[in-house]
């Protein structure tokens, strides 16, 4: 399991690095990223995080075409804000799902901290989901799961992944700063609306 961790670790952070710079490659490495942690995550009892990596499988599939054709006419997409009817939905959805997951996950056998596990997964999700329509705060989320993350692989000996999530928490805050001024010149950039 060790190479693998480290395999999934290196695409990754290249998928993470390549996602702050607005990179469409970021979507094929993610895919390589996620599909490797599927086993280390089930082989750790983390069925919520393993779980998640299907979803961003699909996820990354969906990002990858709404970050090509999700502009207007079809063009590619400009980062913008969540909506407050977003987060409304994104907030009740997200609680639901997991309080849902950690109830189910926590009758499995071998399972660690299944309501942590559960709760970082669900923001993982809205992190991911707001990530595919290029919405700022997206980073946000991730620097507040990663914080988490990697206490939580360091107690399960998961050192790699700890690692790979510091990494993260770095590129994350790095993707906050820099879709924050890509938000910035994209509105400077579109003409006054008469």
């Amino acid at each position: 399991m060790q190479w693998i961790q480290w395999v999934a670790a290196i695409a990754g952070a290249v998928s993470v690095y390549l996602s702050a710079r607005e990179n469409i490659w970021s979507w094929p490495t993610a895919i390589v990223n996620v599909g490797l942690y599927v086993f280390v995550f089930l082989e750790s009892g983390l069925y919520s995080d393993m779980g998640l990596q299907v979803v961003y499988l699909v996820l990354s599939i969906y990002g990858g075409y709404k970050w090509l054709y999700g502009g207007g006419q079809h063009t590619t997409l400009h980062v913008s804000r969540a909506s407050t009817r977003e987060w409304v939905v994104s907030t009740t959805v997200g609680m639901v799902f997991w309080l849902a997951l950690g109830r189910y996950t926590s009758t499995l056998p071998r399972v660690a901290y299944p309501y942590l596990d559960a709760g970082l997964t669900t923001l993982s999700l809205v992190a991911q989901w707001m990530m595919t329509r290029k919405k700022l705060e997206n980073w946000v989320l991730w620097i507040i799961a990663d914080i988490v993350y990697v206490p939580m692989y360091v107690f399960k000996n998961l050192y790699v992944t700890a690692g790979l999530y510091a990494v993260f928490l770095v590129l994350a805050v790095i993707g906050f700063i820099d879709w924050r001024r890509s938000y910035a010149r994209d509105r400077v950039a579109q003409p006054a609306i008469a």
